[in-house]
């Protein structure tokens, strides 16, 4: 596909070497809503024109049917890439708006593995916002319990991590979250960096409560 003059303009200034997340905001500022660039953008397959896309996308124009689109898009792109551009996407349009929020929240038992990841992650990003007054979490437990261990990786990542912000704000349900660490062992190996606090249920609830008593 050949880009428009402006399309163009902007690709020539993003380089993959040196381009920062920072310099994408930078840009997006500037084009504010352009959804036809953003379409523009997102047709050259790369990672760093797909993320400015997402910053200039209109949510307005966003629905189901595209969603789909994109998400077939970015199964494409390797797993670190896929994760980062669907998160993105979360962030940047689909938690911004009630009608696609209402997407989100039908997405538990999509046949697309990135939506069921959204789905979670945004159940996850209430807590972690502050909406700790969640009439669901019992329900989503009990599902976390029942097929945690038969989703893909992606899916597992964000369910796990769920408990994990329920069990350090929602005082009451904390120590059934631990158990469900304990009982699946998921990511009791892991390796993380010095500072990063590891995904492993007990530990990563026991660091982020002493955080909040801190």
């Amino acid at each position: 596909m050949k880009l428009s003059s402006k399309a163009q303009h902007i690709y020539n200034q993003i380089d993959k070497q040196t381009t920062k997340l920072g310099d994408l905001r930078k840009i997006a500022k500037e084009l504010k809503k352009d959804h036809n660039l953003a379409l523009e953008l997102w047709a050259t397959t790369e990672f760093l024109p797909r993320q400015l896309a997402i910053l200039i996308m209109d949510s307005k124009r966003l629905n189901q049917k595209e969603i789909d689109k994109l998400d077939q898009d970015i199964q494409k792109h390797d797993y670190d890439e896929r994760i980062h551009l669907m998160d993105w996407l979360m962030a940047n349009q689909l938690s911004k708006d009630k009608k696609l929020v209402a997407l989100i929240e039908s997405w538990e038992n999509s046949s697309y593995s990135l939506q069921r990841r959204v789905f979670w992650y945004y159940q996850a990003r209430l807590r972690w916002m502050g909406n700790t007054n969640q009439s669901n979490t019992d329900y989503l437990l009990s599902s976390i319990e029942k097929h945690i261990m038969d989703e893909t990786p992606e899916v597992q990542w964000a369910m796990n991590y769920t408990a994990g912000q329920i069990g350090k704000w929602q005082t009451n349900y904390r120590y059934r979250c631990i158990a469900i660490g304990e009982t699946t062992g998921l990511y009791k190996d892991e390796v993380v960096p010095k500072n990063c606090t590891p995904s492993y249920l007990p530990e990563f609830i026991r660091i982020e409560v002493a955080k909040l008593n801190t």
